[in-house]
């Protein structure tokens, strides 16, 4: 796939998940999910992510809070060490799940602390 909204897509989401990541996603893709990672690169990505109404932090940020509220503990990993490389502190990752207990369910953000901390250890 070739086309400018695509090739921003896959420029910012390596800068936000890791290039290794990414383009291990992509090279591992096959026809049945060749389509998904199509999509989430240039829709999610090049279309939304690339906006310059919010910053990349704050994206982050909210990531964590959706993430902790629809519990997919996969993509919340994912968007913690993505948050990390976009400048979020560990003190506003704090702050953004303690607001998601109250908000999202305290077993939902207790799930995510736990893997703040495996991402924390696994980073340090």
């Amino acid at each position: 796939m070739s086309n400018s909204r695509f090739e921003e897509g896959l420029e910012i989401r390596r800068d936000v998940l890791g290039a290794n990541y990414v383009d291990k996603s992509i090279e591992n893709a096959n026809e049945f999910n060749r389509p998904m990672q199509e999509l989430v690169t240039e829709y999610c990505w090049g279309e939304v992510w690339s906006r310059e109404g919010l910053p990349k932090k704050t994206r982050s940020m909210i990531n964590l809070a959706m993430l902790t509220a629809l519990n997919r503990p996969h993509e919340i990993k994912l968007h913690l060490r993505g948050a990390l490389n976009n400048g979020v502190t560990k003190e506003e990752i704090q702050e953004v799940l303690l607001q998601s207990a109250i908000y999202c369910g305290v077993p939902a953000a207790i799930d995510s602390f736990k893997l703040a901390k495996e991402v924390f250890e696994e980073e340090e």
